[in-house]
């Protein structure tokens, strides 16, 4: 069941076989990028909702910087990727070349854009799908979940497989898209500017305020979200078959060129087309994309290829993280600032520990906010941004240190540097108190905990480092207690194996039974057995044998009085270590879980919690 689920076990050897090229890796890095092509014009046509139509106007002047921004951050992240072609993620980058104190600031941050990719790129499908049925509306957050549960246990099979799972939406999306963008300019051009839409757009609202610089900021800074994902190629890129450098070049160059061409497509023909954003909690929403496509190509055949291809995308554009996630933590795990459970790679080569951590993130995120992409959309973008500014300030000190002329080099990297820092502060300004502030608290709150976790390794190191040669302290044999219920075949085996320790074993019984007469009863029948089946043929054998020893459990628990008999014993006997020896069945089958108690099981934990440093725990497993 668990093959068919997420396929057959992987062999550590086989772990190049996953390793993917730009084909692939197009739909598995760029669907994050490609797919805030949809919301990010809409995000800045939301804040320009008091203008009326007069927003149309004032649209390009805001997505330009965007894409120019675009243009920079490529011509950028290529040389990300050719310094750092094996790992070139923005926590390699800061850590090696601006200190540890920039490495955390920037995984904290990026950790946060990628949750809420998810959790954007999921709503923002689920709107464009209850765009296309309205009566799917008051279902929004059941299949925000349902589509996180999907993509998860795509990427719990593996990178490979999610990219070619992902490919035929994402080349469709780009297909359908770019050539609607085209068709509406044809049309554009041909009418002199005034186009017929086919399906008419809902009419704009009524102008309630006159345009202003820090509504124009703001619109630019929601603008911004449609820049996430572009960090992905250069963070992933070790999941790229050799040579690396060429398909991460090929990977980042499909994406931006895409992601512009449709930014700046979309945009004209919203202008030209009088498309303007609607509030989606209300009925009726529909999405930029989705007027925009009903105004070119009305509401037929080709209306529901395109929309069925932006909701694939949007829904899957969360892919983009579950890339870049684990990966990035396995990174922060290996330096001990994550629990070290985040870089062990599972069955099939995947850290599944960051791909569910990543799903249940994201999902406390969709049930926080209700699925609804305009609530998520103010705390969007502020982490991708950090990221984007610290990996090019890290860049730009890399040049510095490098010998020989890389002053061209360096500049294309400190102006990205310089642009993103400005975008930064503008982001974090008109969006502070939208819901900004949120993530500008959660990244110390990270970082503080990151560190933690840190100390905690770094404690445990210390505590354990051993210094100068072996000494063996304790020589003699230990005393040995095995936990005695009755004899079977399994108490028996331990008991053999104690022997093989030391001379010294002690059978240990607990008395659980009520009334005097039948605890009497009881410790005599075993007392007997006991005599009879083990101690009188070893001393026959001329073996010393074990000895029972029966304790009182008055109130039925057994991990206390064992507790108490190793104290004595180890209070009689000091410079001595005591060894408790645990037999367990082991089960087959998770229904015999049911049947049996799990008293060995408490028992071990509670020795284990609570035992003195010259106890030693040890299971003796029995199997049928």
């Amino acid at each position: 069941m668990l093959d068919l689920l997420l396929g057959r076990r992987l062999a550590n050897k086989e772990g190049g076989e996953q390793k993917i090229g730009w084909a692939a890796a197009v739909p598995a890095m760029g669907l994050d990028g490609l797919g805030s092509s949809s919301y990010g014009p809409e995000a800045a046509l939301t804040i320009l909702i008091p203008l009326g139509v007069a927003g149309l106007g004032w649209i390009g002047w805001v997505l330009a910087p965007v894409v120019a921004l675009l243009v920079v951050l490529y011509f950028s992240y290529r040389q990300t990727i050719v310094a750092y072609p094996h790992n070139g993620g923005v926590y390699t980058v800061a850590k090696e070349n601006l200190g540890t104190g920039a490495a955390l600031i920037a995984v904290a941050a990026l950790m946060i854009d990628y949750v809420l990719n998810v959790a954007v790129g999921i709503s923002a499908g689920v709107g464009a799908l209850t765009s296309s049925f309205p009566q799917l509306h008051a279902y929004t957050l059941p299949l925000c979940l349902g589509i996180l549960t999907l993509v998860a246990l795509a990427n719990f099979r593996g990178t490979r497989e999610a990219g070619w799972l992902f490919a035929v939406p994402t080349y469709l999306f780009i297909a359908c898209f770019l050539l609607l963008i085209a068709i509406g300019l044809f049309r554009i051009i041909t009418s002199g500017g005034h186009p017929a839409a086919v399906v008419a757009p809902p009419a704009p609202a009524h102008a309630v305020e006159a345009v202003g610089l820090w509504l124009l900021i703001r619109a630019f800074a929601a603008g911004c979200t449609a820049m996430t994902g572009v960090e992905a190629v250069s963070d992933g890129v070790n999941a790229f078959r050799e040579p690396v450098v060429r398909e991460g070049h090929r990977t980042l160059t499909v994406i931006c060129v895409a992601l512009g061409l449709l930014l700046a497509g979309i945009v004209t023909v919203a202008h030209f087309y009088q498309l303007t954003a609607l509030d989606q909690t209300r009925p009726g929403y529909q999405s930029i994309l989705s007027q925009l496509t009903a105004a070119i190509v009305g509401r037929g055949a080709a209306y529901q290829v395109a929309m069925a291809s932006l909701l694939a995308v949007l829904c899957l554009s969360a892919n983009t993280s579950f890339v870049g996630f684990p990966r990035i933590c396995r990174l922060v795990a290996t330096d001990d600032y994550l629990p070290r459970s985040f870089a062990v790679a599972d069955r099939r080569l995947v850290f599944s520990v960051g791909v569910g951590f990543l799903t249940a993130t994201a999902a406390a995120l969709l049930i926080a906010f209700r699925g609804i992409t305009d609530h998520l959309i103010p705390l969007f973008a502020l982490g991708a941004f950090m990221t984007f500014t610290i990996s090019q300030a890290g860049m730009v000190r890399f040049w510095r240190r490098q010998p020989g002329r890389n002053f061209g080099r360096l500049a294309i990297n400190a102006l990205g540097a310089l642009t993103t820092t400005v975008a930064l502060a503008v982001i974090v300004a008109a969006k502070f108190t939208e819901g900004a502030w949120i993530v500008v608290l959660a990244v110390p709150v990270i970082i503080a905990l990151l560190r933690a976790i840190r100390g905690y390794y770094d404690r445990q190191g210390e505590a354990m480092t051993m210094r100068g040669p072996f000494v063996l302290h304790d020589s003699d044999r230990p005393t040995v207690l095995v936990a005695y219920e009755e004899r079977n075949r399994m108490t028996d085996r331990a008991l053999q194996f104690a022997m093989t320790l030391s001379p010294d074993v002690l059978a240990v019984h607990l008395l659980r039974l009520d009334g005097p007469e039948c605890e009497e009863d009881a410790l005599t029948v075993l007392r007997d057995r006991f005599e009879q089946d083990i101690a009188a043929p070893l001393r026959r054998a001329g073996q010393i044998p074990p000895r029972l020893v029966q304790i009182p459990a008055p109130f039925r628990e057994i991990e206390g009085p064992v507790l108490d008999l190793v104290e004595r014993i180890d209070a009689a006997t000091p410079g001595r270590s005591v060894a408790i020896l645990i037999p367990e069945q082991v089960l087959g089958h998770w229904w015999e879980r049911l049947l049996h108690s799990r008293r060995a099981q408490r028992l071990r934990a509670a020795l284990l919690a609570h035992a003195g440093p010259r106890l030693m725990v040890i299971t003796a497993p029995w199997r049928r």
